[in-house]
């Protein structure tokens, strides 16, 4: 006598949001243009920034180590903020704009799915930026050792969760990819200028430092750099990357359901 297992509820889930995985992953892939936004601007920019301002510890405006370890700490949060403010909107809304969500809930997906697998993919393709960036650090001015690699990790982390949450709420609010596309350009390059990825922060006027405050860029930044560099433990920052986080993936749990209801 023979019996055969049917796969439970759980596994069945766990085997869509795999297909619907690979399937995203595929398709994110085509977009060329996107693809290289996200992983040749933070690489080019950091290696022109870093060739131009050396590799002296004297310098007040970047409080007192390696302008090229300054940067490449910083731009960690470049590649977040071009994944998070520009791949990932643009894709969630081109869906959402041609009712594949409501494709998706009518194949059986649950309503969380979709917005979640945009979250590990959008966590995947940092993990990706993140490697290009220690390759090519170590290729040019050398990847900078950290002070206290346990936080450092953690404010990766944290900035890596936050920035992908705000990519998949902006898709989920914002009504088309070119909408979506036209605000994170829009609020990219402020945050890129303002945040720690262009000017050194002591170049900034005090308005313009009073301003970068309220940008969720410069607390990822800094929740990863302070305790990378020795600069400081950057607890401070964790924790408002952590009420951002919260926040964000509300907006994206709650804008799935009325979504899909609505479409």
């Amino acid at each position: 006598m023979t019996t055969t297992t049917t796969p439970g509820p759980a596994t069945g889930t766990v085997q869509l949001l795999l297909r619907m995985y690979r399937n995203e992953m595929r398709l994110f892939f085509r977009e060329l243009q996107v693809l290289v936004f996200v992983f040749g601007f933070p690489i080019v920019t950091v290696l022109i920034l870093g060739g131009v301002f050396g590799n002296g510890n004297d310098d007040e405006g970047f409080e007192f180590v390696n302008p090229q370890h300054f940067y490449v700490a910083a731009y960690f949060g470049v590649v977040l903020a071009a994944i998070g403010l520009i791949m990932l909107p643009a894709h969630v809304a081109s869906y959402r704009e041609r009712g594949v969500l409501r494709r998706f809930d009518t194949a059986g997906f649950p309503i969380w799915a979709f917005p979640a697998v945009q979250f590990l993919a959008g966590i995947t393709f940092a993990l990706m930026g993140f490697s290009a960036l220690i390759v090519t650090a170590f290729a040019s001015s050398g990847f900078p050792g950290m002070e206290n690699a346990p936080r450092t990790l953690l404010g990766l982390a944290a900035g890596t969760a936050t920035f992908v949450s705000i990519g998949v709420a902006l898709g989920m609010l914002l009504p088309s990819g070119r909408a979506a596309q036209g605000l994170g350009l829009t609020l990219f390059f402020p945050m890129f200028l303002l945040a720690g990825g262009g000017p050194p922060p002591e170049a900034l006027s005090p308005t313009m430092k009073q301003i970068s405050q309220f940008m969720p860029l410069s607390h990822v930044i800094r929740a990863a750099q302070e305790p990378w560099l020795g600069l400081g433990d950057g607890i401070a920052h964790l924790w408002i990357l952590l009420g951002v986080f919260v926040a964000a993936t509300a907006v994206w749990l709650v804008r799935s359901s009325v979504v899909v209801r609505s479409a």
